[in-house]
């Protein structure tokens, strides 16, 4: 019996493509790019709809990116849209852990995340979700004082409008039945310091008391982790301002590598957390999000 003929051969690949078959066998070998199907002899065959990521990546490599980054970009241009902070991480990194958590203890968990990011960052990308613009108003002054250090700075909620305040975060309208509007999310990615945090809010929690709302959380210091966070918020950024991050697309192409501080981080932002919640004062501050 003959081996089905789908699917095009290395040879038709390297034709299409521009790229010869020992390149195509090298980047396979090396970096596990492309991927394709095995006949039973062992043969290759191509799915189509490789053809233009293989020639995205040609001319990224001829531009300058390297390998892992080329291959990163053109793979992120054709994966599916996220609509939301939270899903995306746990659909990209199901080895992140959730906890349940009471409002009270995210208040200060986001605190000390915003207070290590002034601290530590310069420059960095910000991205914070806020569900309703009255949650974000209380937030303001501080978000105020970390955008003017920032490269760029994005709130979510539900704005009437978008908004460029100078000083200040860039203010993206999202609507309340948008996914992003059950989450409180906080993303600060800069070469010195990253961390992000992201939680979903169950429904049938209207009878509970504001502050015991309990939420979904997730939160790492890993720099590859708040990358795919970054890269998550700015692609919903885009989908009503894409003109927003035209800037920074170029800074998130890569994936940092490790840092060999998060020990250090984690250690950090450990002793903010406790007391911010230890002490019983994280119920006393302004709620910064949901």
């Amino acid at each position: 019996m003959s081996e089905p003929a789908a699917g095009l051969t290395i040879r038709e690949m390297a034709a299409r493509t521009g790229v010869a078959q020992p390149t195509l066998r090298m980047w396979e070998s090396r970096y596990g790019f492309p991927v394709p199907l095995r006949l039973p002899s062992g043969h290759r065959r191509y799915p189509e709809e490789q053809v233009d990521i293989v020639k995205q990546v040609a001319r990224d490599r001829d531009s300058g990116l390297t390998m892992r980054a080329a291959i990163e970009r053109a793979q992120r241009a054709v994966a599916p849209a996220e609509e939301s902070i939270f899903a995306g991480l746990r659909r990209r990194r199901p080895d992140l852990q959730p906890y349940t958590l009471p409002k009270r203890t995210l208040i200060g968990l986001s605190h000390a995340i915003e207070d290590e990011c002034a601290a530590r960052a310069e420059r960095p990308l910000l991205f914070g979700s806020f569900q309703r613009e009255r949650f974000y108003r209380h937030s303001e002054p501080r978000w105020r004082a970390l955008a003017r250090t920032a490269d760029i700075a994005i709130v979510f909620a539900d704005f009437p409008e978008r908004r460029e305040p100078d000083d200040a975060p860039i203010e993206v309208p999202i609507d309340r039945s948008d996914p992003l509007g059950r989450e409180w999310s906080l993303v600060c990615d800069a070469p010195e310091y990253a961390a992000c945090l992201s939680a979903w809010e169950p429904p049938g929690q209207d009878a509970a008391a504001d502050l015991d709302r309990v939420l979904e959380t997730i939160w790492s210091v890993e720099p590859a982790v708040v990358r795919e966070a970054a890269r998550i918020s700015t692609g919903i950024a885009a989908r009503s301002a894409p003109d927003l991050v035209k800037a920074i697309e170029e800074r998130l192409d890569f994936t940092p590598p490790p840092s060999g501080d998060e020990f250090r981080l984690v250690s950090a932002l450990t002793n903010r957390m406790v007391a911010y919640v230890g002490s019983g004062g994280a119920s006393l501050l302004p709620e910064p999000h949901a």
